[in-house]
């Protein structure tokens, strides 16, 4: 059974909104839905007075419209035009073109809308759900003569957004040899260890100290 509401610019309009919300924080359902949307965009602004489930219902609304669209709005009030409209309209007996059906069938820009917010939502989301690795790295050197502070020096000066170099220790191997032990912390949409090692850390000039390394443990944060 569609719901409809009318004249939502009026007192009579808003009343009737806010016996429906009463107990409710959505129009449909108990999350945000398109018919919230149309809703939304029929009230000109949030209602002063005694309106006090449509206020909450309108500021629940533009705090999940503000984080799907974080742009800063300007502040824009469309006029309807509606008053002076409906009187002629009365008089000539035709419909009320003002009523809002919230079921009926949705247009294709309606349709743009929906598709438009999901996938804002969906970016937003993905974004949030960037994780950290933590990874502990062995640098080892070419042989007993290798400088091993500046193959350490070599190896910090990779500088990459994402990428934290953290604490370390030289590590005995045998026969005079040391090898590097490094924590690194990285942002996995960012840094790709692979490419670390194979594009940086023993290609040139670090190559002049570092002859091989080895991922000992990669753990998620």
């Amino acid at each position: 059974m569609a719901i409809t509401f009318s004249d939502l610019y009026t007192e009579a309009g808003l009343k009737s909104l806010e016996e429906f919300l009463a107990g409710k924080s959505y129009i449909s359902g108990d999350k945000l839905t398109f018919d919230d949307i149309k809703v939304y965009a029929a009230v000109l602004e949030k209602p002063a007075g005694s309106f006090d489930n449509v206020s909450k219902w309108y500021d629940g609304i533009s705090a999940q419209l503000a984080a799907t669209f974080p742009g800063k709005a300007a502040g824009v009030r469309v006029s309807s035009g509606k008053a002076e409209a409906a009187a002629p309209a009365a008089a000539a007996g035709g419909d009320d073109d003002d009523d809002l059906d919230l079921f009926g069938d949705e247009t294709e820009e309606d349709k743009k809308a929906e598709a438009e917010m999901a996938a804002a939502k969906k970016a937003s989301t993905k974004k949030k759900e960037s994780g950290k690795s933590s990874v502990l790295l062995d640098v080892k050197p070419w042989d007993d003569e290798t400088d091993m502070k500046k193959l350490e020096e070599a190896v910090r000066s990779v500088e990459k957004e994402g990428l934290f170099w953290g604490a370390s220790k030289l590590v005995a191997v045998g026969y005079g040899i040391k090898k590097l032990q490094i924590m690194l912390t990285i942002v996995d949409d960012l840094v790709s260890v692979d490419d670390l090692i194979e594009e940086q850390l023993t290609a040139e000039p670090r190559n002049e100290y570092i002859q091989s390394c080895d991922i000992v443990a990669f753990n998620k944060i």
